[in-house]
C-alpha cells in the first residue's frame, strides 16, 4: 500500500522516510515523548494529594480510590465522544492534543478551588475527559514517523506518559511539598506540553489518510477480528494495571507500617520514593517493550510481559511487611513488566485496520480498557478489608491470563 500525506494524497516522501539516528524522525519522537511526559502528569494529582485532602474532608480508603477512578470515567467519557465523532481521524493531531492539553491543565488546577469532595470528583472527572484528547492522538502520531521501528516509537511514547503520570508522587517526596504545590507543577507541565506540540509538531511521511466524519467507522472498527483479537489482550493487560498504578503506593506505605510497627513509617523518604519508582521504572519496561517486539515479535512480547506481570501479582503479597530490600525489587519488577506490552497492542491495532479508522480503532481500544479498570480499581479495598494486603493483588493476575488466551488466537490468526 502506498503511503498517504493526510489529506489522502500520495506521499513521495515515504521511500526517503528518516528512520536512522539523527533524523527528523528521532527529534519528532523526543520532541513527542516529553511532550506526553508533561502533558500525562495531572493524571495521579489526586492520589499523590491524598493525604491533604484526607485530612481536609475525612476521607476513606474507598472514597480515595474514587479520587482515580473519577478520573478513568471523565476519560472513558471523552474516548467514547472522540470514537463516536471520530475526532482522532478528522481534527488535526497538533491541534486536537494542544487544546486537549491545555483544558486539562485548567481541569486539574480546579481541584485547588474544589470545597468539598463531590467538587473534587468533578475537577478529577473533567482532567480525565481532557486527557482523552492528549493519549490516543499521541500513538498515532508517533505512527506517522515510523513504520519498520513503529513498536519502538509507541513504546517510548508510553514510557514517556508512565514516568510523566509517575511524576506527582515524586514530587509528593520533595519534603515540605503539599497540594499546591503538585497541582500546579502537573498543570504547568501540560501547558507546557500543549506549546511544544502546537509550535514544533508535524506529522511524518507515514501519516495515515484523513477521512469525512462517518457514523459507522466504530461498527467497521468492531466488527475486525483481529481487532477484536488484540483488544482482548488489551482488557486483560488493563485489568490489573491501573489497579496496580492505583493501589501500590499504599501497599508500600501499608508495608512499611507493618515492618516498623509504627504508623509514622508510612511517610518515610522512601516510602515516596519507591511509590514513584514503581511506576516510573515502567518507561524503562516500555521501551525494552518496543525494542524486544520488532525482534520477537509483537505477540510473543506481549505473552512474555503479562505472564511475568501475572507472576509478579501473585508473589507480591509474600514481600508485604518485609524489609524494603525484598519488596523493592517485586515492586520494581512488576512496575517494569506491567506497562511493558502496553504499546504494543496499540501498534497491533494500528496493523489491525484499513488506515483511515486508525484513530477510532486505537480511540475505542482505550475507552473500553480504562473503563475497565474503573471496576479493578474499586476493587481492591474491599478485598483488602476482607483478606488483608498480602492476597488483594492476587485477583489481579486473571487480566494476564485472559490476555495471553487472546494474544495467542490472535497470532494463530496472523500465522495463517
Amino acid at each position: 500500500m502506498t503511503p498517504r500525506a493526510a489529506d489522502g494524497s500520495e506521499d513521495t516522501r515515504a521511500a526517503a522516510a528518516p528512520q536512522g539516528d539523527g533524523g527528523p524522525a528521532w527529534r519528532m519522537l523526543a520532541l513527542l515523548a516529553a511532550a506526553e511526559l508533561l502533558g500525562m502528569s495531572p493524571w495521579f494529582t489526586g492520589s499523590a494529594a491524598a493525604p491533604e485532602l484526607v485530612a481536609r474532608w475525612a476521607l476513606t480508603e474507598a472514597q480515595v480510590g474514587g479520587l482515580s477512578t473519577a478520573v478513568q470515567l471523565g476519560f472513558v467519557a471523552g474516548t467514547a465522544v472522540a470514537a463516536l465523532l471520530n475526532l482522532a481521524d478528522v481534527l488535526p493531531a497538533r491541534r486536537f492534543f494542544a487544546w486537549a492539553a491545555v483544558a486539562a491543565a485548567l481541569a486539574n488546577g480546579a481541584l485547588l478551588r474544589a470545597p468539598d469532595y463531590r467538587t473534587a470528583l468533578l475537577t478529577r472527572a473533567l482532567t480525565g475527559l481532557c486527557l482523552a484528547g492528549v493519549y490516543p492522538p499521541a500513538m498515532k502520531m508517533a505512527a506517522t514517523w515510523f513504520r519498520a521501528r513503529r513498536g519502538l516509537a509507541v513504546g517510548a511514547v508510553v514510557g514517556a506518559l508512565t514516568i510523566g503520570k509517575a511524576a506527582p508522587y515524586l514530587w509528593r517526596a520533595i519534603p515540605g511539598a503539599g497540594l499546591a504545590t503538585i497541582v500546579a507543577a502537573s498543570s504547568w507541565a501540560a501547558v507546557v506540553a500543549a506549546l511544544a506540540i502546537a509550535l514544533a509538531w508535524h506529522d511524518g511521511p507515514f501519516a495515515f489518510p484523513s477521512r469525512r466524519f462517518a457514523w459507522g467507522r466504530v461498527g467497521e472498527v468492531v466488527r475486525s477480528p483481529r481487532w477484536r483479537l488484540a483488544t482482548g489482550g488489551y482488557l486483560g493487560h488493563m485489568f490489573e494495571l491501573y489497579a496496580y498504578w492505583t493501589w501500590i503506593p499504599a501497599f508500600v506505605a501499608a508495608s512499611a507500617v507493618a515492618w516498623r510497627g509504627d504508623p509514622a513509617a508510612a511517610h518515610a523518604p522512601w516510602v515516596g520514593v519507591l511509590a514513584f519508582g514503581t511506576i516510573a521504572v515502567g518507561g524503562l519496561g516500555c521501551l525494552w517493550g518496543g525494542l524486544e517486539s520488532d525482534k520477537l515479535g509483537r505477540e510473543r512480547l506481549v505473552m512474555l510481559a503479562m505472564a511475568a506481570s501475572g507472576a509478579c501479582a501473585l508473589c507480591i503479597g509474600l514481600a508485604f511487611g518485609r524489609s524494603p530490600l525484598l519488596l523493592a525489587p517485586l515492586a520494581l519488577a512488576w512496575g517494569f513488566f506491567v506497562i511493558a506490552d502496553s504499546a504494543q497492542f496499540s501498534v497491533l491495532v494500528t496493523e489491525s485496520v484499513e488506515p483511515h479508522a486508525v484513530g477510532t480503532a486505537l480511540t475505542v481500544q482505550v475507552c473500553l480498557g480504562f473503563l475497565l479498570t474503573t471496576l479493578t480499581i474499586q476493587a481492591i479495598p474491599p478485598l483488602v478489608a476482607i483478606a488483608g494486603w498480602r492476597t488483594a493483588f492476587a485477583l489481579l493476575a486473571v487480566g494476564p491470563l485472559a490476555g495471553i488466551a487472546s494474544i495467542r488466537r490472535l497470532q494463530a490468526r496472523r500465522a495463517a
